[in-house]
């Protein structure tokens, strides 16, 4: 390797704040579905990181994790998503312009979070629930509402991190 020019095997930015919002996804607790985002601001500067899990100062030990049964007794009404928690887990409220990164497409719920924001642009790596009810929702309010959304394009299938 040439030590007087750059390195040109660098990731780009879109796969850096999407590394950062996968490495987030890895603090869930969530047996099946473990979700990162990580919020961005106009001048590439990282304002927020979330993943998903239990509201502050709720056991994950007692709060069920269960995906089937009656509904009180899954996870679904306890969950906060990883979108929510990194607009919630900002460090400045006004993330006007902003870009969220974030593994899954984002349901309607938390496209209303991101509406309400200010954030202008969503990264998502999967739509895997595209045809469900709530993405379909979601994508009516984004579109609506001007965010725009693209799913991200890379060679990458990897990013390895070493201790």
């Amino acid at each position: 390797m040439d030590m007087t020019t750059k390195r040109l095997d660098h990731i780009s930015w879109d796969e850096y704040f999407m590394g950062v919002a996968l490495l987030s996804s890895l603090r869930s607790k969530d047996p099946n579905t473990q979700v990162g985002a990580c919020i961005v601001n106009p001048q590439k500067k990282i304002v927020g990181v979330g993943y998903n899990g239990f509201p502050i100062g709720c056991s994950d030990d007692v709060l069920p994790w269960a995906r089937v049964g009656d509904w009180k007794d899954t996870k679904y009404p306890y969950v906060c998503h990883a979108e929510l928690n990194a607009i919630l887990n900002s460090i400045g409220r006004d993330l006007s312009g902003c870009t969220l990164y974030v593994a899954l497409f984002p349901c309607n719920e938390c496209a209303k979070a991101i509406i309400q924001s200010g954030i202008k642009h969503i990264v998502y790596l999967d739509d895997k629930y595209h045809d469900s009810d709530n993405c379909v929702a979601s994508r009516r309010m984004l579109d609506t509402a001007g965010v725009s959304y693209t799913k991200l394009e890379t060679e990458r299938k990897e990013l390895v991190l070493h201790f």
